[in-house]
């Protein structure tokens, strides 16, 4: 199977962009009209009651918002060191979803893998 973030990477209107550390990626309230993905380095998302999640090479992100969140980013997305990040516009991602439906179980088992790892650490709510 190949890797949701090459699968994003070989979309024709994919754009790849860097940026330095500390820089945003989103900021919290802003519309939320595409999917990310880290291709290098760290990105932090911030959100309510300093709840944080950081994605690394491979992961894609800001996905939830597309899909749940009426259309609007619920955190600010941070680079926390040097970033090269994947940008693939909703549409062209629900395309590739489409296309690619195991890529719904990609992302399903990472927001498992999340959901793990805020339980463990305590930082989960309920």
């Amino acid at each position: 199977m190949t890797a949701p973030i090459e699968l994003m990477a070989a979309q024709a209107d994919c754009e790849t962009f860097t940026l330095p550390t500390g820089a945003r990626v989103f900021q919290r309230g802003a519309l939320a009209s595409a999917i990310y993905g880290v291709r290098r380095g760290i990105v932090e998302l911030q959100g309510d009651q300093d709840v944080k999640t950081c994605y690394r090479p491979g992961e894609l992100f800001s996905f939830r918002d597309i899909v749940w969140h009426q259309g609007m980013h619920h955190s600010d997305a941070v680079a926390l060191t040097p970033v090269e990040v994947l940008r693939l516009d909703r549409l062209r991602f629900l395309n590739l979803v489409h296309n690619h439906p195991t890529l719904a179980i990609l992302l399903i088992g990472q927001q498992h893998e999340r959901l793990r790892e805020q339980r463990t650490s305590g930082t989960c709510c309920y």
